[in-house]
């Protein structure tokens, strides 16, 4: 009988010095051990620190008032103590006069918006129309979100306005809860306005009053909260208009011992040293 033989692996080990090199230089799991794939190449993968995860450690928010809503944000993405984009957009069109505001993970909430976006343009050509309702844009984020929640970073407010209930705000928290609130924030920032928005939040708000009303709340989060921050961008949305406005950096108010930008390159004193 012919002795039947092992077949090759196709995983080869690395050299002893290919081993080493690579926990010193901080690789993990098969890429320490010299473990590469296919001809022993090793898979340089860096360790947990160099991997931060992009956040959108944030400050987002949606109001309504007599006939329309209006959302805010800020626009400080971070990766860490580094922020990686001053001037971010949190607020993402998913289909006609519906927006959502997006906080956790840049990367998960954008494959939302995205997912969101495509479901929400296809059932509008089925239904022949031009978009959808708030409230099955809300479904179809809690949906998403909820079946992807043991691995989703996300919290996202879905608002707009549709023909049958008019301005409507939901929020869609990390886990997948879906709530009709008739105003929401979210976010890291969100911690430092809470008792604010309380305090002042009425129903029957005009919307020069509510539009004042969310860049105060926005701008005071930038205020006391680290990861929120640059510019307060909102959108304002009703039967009539979808206006997306911004405050520069510069126009943000600021509050208690806040140091007010003046323009230009900051002049630097030196106290001499005795």
């Amino acid at each position: 009988r012919t002795q039947s033989r092992a077949r090759p692996s196709a995983r080869v080990q690395a050299s002893p010095r290919t081993r080493r090199e690579g926990m010193e230089r901080g690789w993990e799991g098969e890429s320490a051990a010299g473990y590469g794939g296919y001809g022993g190449h090793t898979n340089m993968v860096m360790n947990k620190k160099s991997q931060e995860e992009v956040l959108t450690g944030t400050t987002i928010m949606a109001c309504t008032y007599e006939g329309g809503v209006v959302l805010g944000a800020d626009s400080r993405t971070s990766s860490g103590s580094y922020v990686a984009n001053r001037a971010a957009d949190k607020i993402t069109k998913c289909c006609d006069r519906v927006y959502l505001c997006r906080s956790g993970s840049a990367a998960h909430t954008q494959a939302v918006a995205g997912y969101a976006n495509l479901y929400l343009n296809q059932h509008a050509v089925e239904l022949g129309q031009k978009g959808c309702s708030v409230k099955t844009a809300a479904n179809i984020v809690k949906e998403i979100a909820y079946t992807n929640k043991q691995w989703m970073n996300a919290g996202m407010i879905v608002a707009g306005w549709d023909a049958k209930n008019k301005g409507k705000v939901f929020v869609i928290p990390m886990g997948g809860t879906l709530m009709d609130v008739p105003f929401a924030v979210g976010g890291s920032g969100s911690i430092y306005i809470n008792a604010f928005v309380d305090r002042n939040w009425k129903p029957g708000m005009t919307k020069d009053e509510c539009k004042a009303f969310v860049r105060k709340a926005v701008s005071l989060a930038i205020s006391r909260d680290g990861s929120s921050g640059g510019v307060v961008r909102t959108v304002t949305v009703d039967e009539h208009e979808e206006v997306k406005e911004f405050v520069p950096g510069n126009e943000v108010p600021v509050y208690q011992d806040e140091i007010r930008s003046t323009g230009g390159v900051p002049k630097v004193e030196f106290v001499p040293v005795p």
